[in-house]
């Protein structure tokens, strides 16, 4: 183990597993000597060269189809579109083609491909380069979604969708690049759609994702001060979902507060509440479900307005203690 950044762990999974898969390249816009929008693959060309790390023009859908092409003839891409908003203009190639082509082909043809992607407001971007729009993708049949929130689960999430013989969205928060935790110096993988308890409490259960992990645990600290004890779920990925570990963490505290950047309406929040609704830890609830999400409205470039935009730790401290009629 060592402290590294989210960044660092993101860029380790994919040196590591490019040294012992030659099948693995990587391709995007300005990823080789300029290193990425973000620097991610920065120093990367200079060890496995042009040809495994692949600039590319300004072409989202060019890329999203390079990828498939690829991936049905035996390679492992893993594009990088420089901000997730601009995975609109890669729609056809990863709605039509990537997510249905192994259904298509009776399984014949795999498309073992990772879209990468930084997500999410908070660095001055405005409304066209800070959307969170992991919503669209859970919505898409043979589209497995990803979105880590440390450094551990970015390096061995990443491992286990580069090992997928599916084609996985694999969104990174913009905020999180340089947040720490330790992480193995080896290679590891984390089975997608286990979630992990980021706080165990007794009080409220609160599912939340990416950096908004990192709110609700400011706010747990928070609300401990008045006695609240707040339980922590971050789904890891949400395609697939671990249900039981959620439905197991309500029917034990008999509240559910839902926190995503995602706009609230037809944001995944919906889908977990309505999960709860279904599930036998509906008999368990003592207070309706409760859900936080961005405003409906463009993220502002305003730093202040940004920040109005999208829930904040007031906001959870706030939904917690009104499920607990305190507020």
């Amino acid at each position: 183990m060592r402290t590294i950044t989210y960044l660092e762990a993101v860029r380790e999974a994919m040196q590591q597993e490019m040294r012992q898969n030659e099948d693995v390249f990587i391709l995007g816009e300005d990823i080789g000597l300029y290193g990425g929008a973000f620097g991610v693959t920065r120093g990367m060309i200079e060890e496995f060269g042009p040809e495994r790390v692949r600039n590319t023009p300004i072409s989202e859908s060019g890329i999203a189809g390079a990828a498939v092409g690829s991936a049905l003839t035996g390679m492992r891409p893993i594009l990088e579109l420089q901000f997730s908003d601009f995975i609109t203009i890669a729609m056809d190639q990863m709605v039509n083609q990537a997510a249905k082509l192994r259904y298509m082909y009776g399984g014949k043809g795999n498309v073992p491909m990772v879209l990468r992607t930084p997500s999410g407001s908070g660095t001055g971007a405005a409304a066209q380069h800070s959307q969170s729009l992991e919503a669209w993708m859970t919505h898409i049949p043979g589209l497995k979604v990803v979105q880590p929130s440390t450094a551990y689960d970015a390096k061995g999430l990443l491992k286990a969708a580069m090992d997928d013989p599916n084609p996985v969205v694999f969104y990174e928060h913009k905020l999180l690049y340089g947040t720490k935790a330790d992480v193995p110096e080896d290679l590891y993988s984390i089975p997608l759609g286990v979630a992990d308890v980021k706080r165990e409490g007794t009080d409220v259960t609160i599912v939340a994702t990416a950096v908004m992990v990192h709110k609700a645990l400011e706010a747990a600290k928070e609300l401990d001060k008045e006695g609240i004890q707040v339980e922590i779920i971050d789904p890891r990925t949400l395609v697939p979902l671990d249900e039981e570990t959620i439905v197991k963490s309500v029917a034990k505290t008999g509240r559910l507060v839902v926190v995503h950047e995602a706009v609230k309406r037809g944001g995944y929040g919906g889908e977990i509440a309505s999960m709860i609704a279904e599930s036998e830890a509906f008999d368990y609830l003592d207070a309706p479900i409760k859900r936080l999400g961005g405003v409906s409205a463009p993220i502002p470039y305003n730093p202040e307005l940004e920040k109005l935009a999208v829930p904040q730790v007031p906001d959870i401290i706030n939904a917690v203690k009104e499920t607990l009629n305190r507020a």
